[in-house]
């Protein structure tokens, strides 16, 4: 049986000041689509999966052009809910040098946060799929979306899919208190565990400072110890001067952790990079991947999409094969 992978969450417009201006001095901004579980559905498309993205979206000219911008990957939109009378939108103000980025959120009232239980048949939604990926930012959104993320991992699984989140704690969305409790009952039911220190700091309370192992890897196994999960993956960038930043990642199953080699990059664009990492680690498990190849092609994946300006890893399996396992990665190719 094929895999279907379905991805649940809020599409937004993303407006961005241009030339790194600040917001207080720009006049224009980019504007583009995003959102957590959309980045990741369009990597997964441009991988060549079979992916439906699940949303709820205005039925205007701008909730059509998320639409779009989504169905130009090959994203399935079958399932996307038309309905309400806006789309959330976030302004980014994107990191330079030692100024970091700056997130201001308007998504307050939108479609989705005031979507209802019955706007969504997870019946029919999940029917001939076989994964269901969402983060912790949907849960986030608004009350009604923590209880319908919850009953959504519940029908998925009673059908018997591997269900994956990516923790991605956002404190400008909920307080630490009420993502633990939110969060303690949905992991109940989650297979595969995406969580940086950030994530297990914001929304468990975890502290690594004092462990003699390697923080992720303590993090992994205190995670494992409190819900059933399967494996838990995680991907972080290291500063290493102003300009140039390292990326590594790591995966914890079975008792035992594997890193990824590690990248010295320049960063273009970093939102989607962790979006880019989950699409990474869904490919792999659903092509049967042991963990070290699972890790480098993941890791390689994050990697290239902070060369890709815009939310969305516009990158091919055959471009992220070539940068995880050949000797020749980043060579031209001809």
């Amino acid at each position: 049986m094929k895999d279907k992978i379905i991805t649940f969450g809020e599409i937004m417009l993303r407006l961005s000041p241009e030339n790194n201006e600040r917001f207080t001095q720009c006049h224009e901004f980019e504007a583009v689509y995003g959102g957590g579980e959309a980045n990741t559905a369009v990597s997964l498309a441009n991988f060549g999966v079979d992916v439906n993205y699940v949303t709820k979206l205005p039925n205007h000219t701008i909730g059509q052009a998320a639409v779009n911008a989504l169905r130009q990957y090959g994203v399935g939109i079958d399932d996307i809910v038309r309905g309400g009378d806006q789309i959330g939108i976030y302004f980014l103000e994107k990191k330079t040098s030692q100024r970091p980025s700056n997130v201001i959120y308007n998504r307050s009232g939108s479609a989705i946060a005031l979507a209802t239980e019955d706007d969504f048949d997870w019946d029919k939604i999940f029917g001939d799929a076989t994964w269901f990926h969402f983060s912790g930012i949907t849960p986030a959104i608004s009350d009604s979306m923590a209880d319908i993320t919850l009953i959504a991992c519940k029908k998925a699984k009673e059908k018997g899919l591997t269900i994956s989140c990516d923790l991605n704690y956002r404190s400008k969305l909920w307080s630490s208190e009420k993502a633990n409790a939110v969060m303690s009952e949905i992991c109940k039911y989650v297979d595969i565990c995406i969580a940086n220190e950030d994530d297990a700091v914001g929304i468990f309370s975890m502290d690594a400072s004092n462990t003699t192992e390697e923080k992720n890897a303590y993090i992994a196994k205190e995670l494992m110890k409190m819900f059933p999960f399967k494996m838990v993956a995680s991907v972080w960038r290291t500063e290493t001067s102003i300009t140039t930043f390292k990326l590594q990642s790591m995966v914890y199953t079975n008792g035992k952790a594997y890193y990824s080699k590690e990248y010295f990059m320049h960063i273009l664009d970093y939102i989607g990079a962790g979006d880019a990492y989950c699409a990474g680690i869904i490919y792999s498990l659903i092509n049967n991947y042991d963990a070290q190849k699972t890790v480098e092609f993941s890791n390689a994946a994050s990697c290239l999409k902070h060369t890709v300006s815009g939310d969305f890893n516009l990158v091919t399996v055959d471009e992220v094969n070539r940068l995880a396992f050949s000797e020749s990665g980043n060579e031209v190719q001809r």
